[in-house]
């Protein structure tokens, strides 16, 4: 499961600099600002209205399914099954769920029929992916959008999955849940945070939040720090996932449209250069025209590694961001709970929230399920 996201970003880009000391790297602002300018528009299908899938109860039955790569371990489907049932749901395995072909959890046709399956099932009340890994946008032109549009249930997964949350969002308008996967022991944070989304009919508040650190002599908090690339707030319908499997969405009929969208980003064991490459071909394509705000979440292992021969030096990720973002005049917080990480938050995917980045918050403003 290689590289698979963390995105967080640094503070205001007009204070980049000063954040990060001599090691900034030079503005590419202007640059960025005739990007923006002489590229066209999103070419992205509009938005179709959001469609919420029903909240998962007690004793709910649950579709495991595996849409992209088998597991790493024999037991994972199993332990799948285990997670399922610890959190007081049915489990229910479907047919193609332990198949493995090469990289691929069986062939594409048998992934996309379980994924249907699910979905055409009436006795199945939400679909839980297994794992990621790759090979969930192969199945994307085999899904039954009809079947999916006419029997809306929680689709849970992220990494990967992404292909999946956004693709079938943009075709039917289903909210979909970017969050762990069912072969994950979760923690009570991540318990919690999805609980909060896709059990309640009522808006969630304020996501993918750290918990106070425990107060201390001599301990300052590390990891859950927030940098704030650009002030001020924003609302818009939740869109994104995992930043490598997005970019590969651009010009696809699976593409979702990000006008008016707050878009949510994150990454794993990438270099910055690389993610620069992806961020790039979004501002060259005109896809971050129109964009409400931007929101990053952890970036695990994003540091730099590989020093070619051919670079003189590399910016850290975190520059990266402030670079590519910075000049798009949106609000742009980095650092929140979701992505690669142990405690990883639920974001629905089309579900309407509101930036806030003086606060350093993200607030769910309609329940993510009805």
């Amino acid at each position: 499961m290689q590289s698979r996201r963390r995105f967080l970003g640094h503070a205001t880009l007009a204070s980049v600099g000063a954040s990060l000391g001599s090691a900034a790297a030079p503005s590419l602002v202007p640059a960025l600002s005739a990007a923006l300018a002489s590229s066209s528009p999103a070419a992205a299908a509009p938005a179709v209205p959001s469609v919420r899938p029903k909240a998962l109860a007690p004793g709910a039955t649950v579709a495991l399914v595996s849409p992209s790569s088998p597991g790493r371990e024999p037991e994972v489907t199993a332990i799948a099954a285990e997670v399922v049932a610890s959190l007081g749901y049915k489990p229910k395995m479907m047919p193609h769920a332990l198949e493995e072909t090469m990289y691929l959890a069986g062939a594409d046709a048998d992934r996309a029929s379980d994924l249907n399956a699910a979905f055409r099932d009436d006795s199945v009340d939400a679909v839980w992916c297994i794992r990621g890994g790759y090979g969930s946008s192969r199945i994307l032109p085999l899904l039954d959008y009809d079947v999916i549009r006419k029997n809306p249930k929680p689709l849970l997964g992220y990494s990967d999955i992404t292909a999946l949350l956004n693709g079938i969002h943009a075709k039917t308008g289903l909210v979909t849940f970017h969050g762990p996967t069912a072969s994950e022991n979760l923690s009570e944070y991540t318990v919690a945070e999805m609980k909060k989304v896709m059990t309640r009919v009522e808006p969630a508040g304020v996501i993918a939040a750290a918990p106070a650190p425990f107060p201390r002599e001599g301990f300052v908090d590390r990891e859950d720090r927030l940098r704030r690339i650009v002030r001020g707030k924003a609302r818009g319908m939740l869109v994104g996932g995992n930043i490598s499997v997005f970019d590969t969405l651009v010009g696809t009929p699976w593409e979702p449209d990000l006008r008016g969208r707050i878009l949510f980003l994150e990454e794993v064991g990438e270099e910055p250069y690389r993610i620069d490459r992806w961020l790039t071909h979004l501002v060259l394509t005109g896809r971050l025209r129109g964009l409400a705000g931007v929101v990053l979440g952890k970036f695990k292992d994003c540091g730099p590694k590989e020093f070619q021969p051919s670079f003189n030096g590399t910016w850290s990720w975190q520059e990266v961001a402030g670079d590519r973002f910075g000049g798009l005049g949106v609000p742009v917080l980095a650092g929140l709970r979701f992505g690669h990480v142990t405690d990883k938050a639920t974001l629905p995917v089309g579900c309407l929230a509101e930036l806030d980045v003086d606060a350093g918050t993200l607030s769910l403003l309609e329940p993510a399920v009805s």
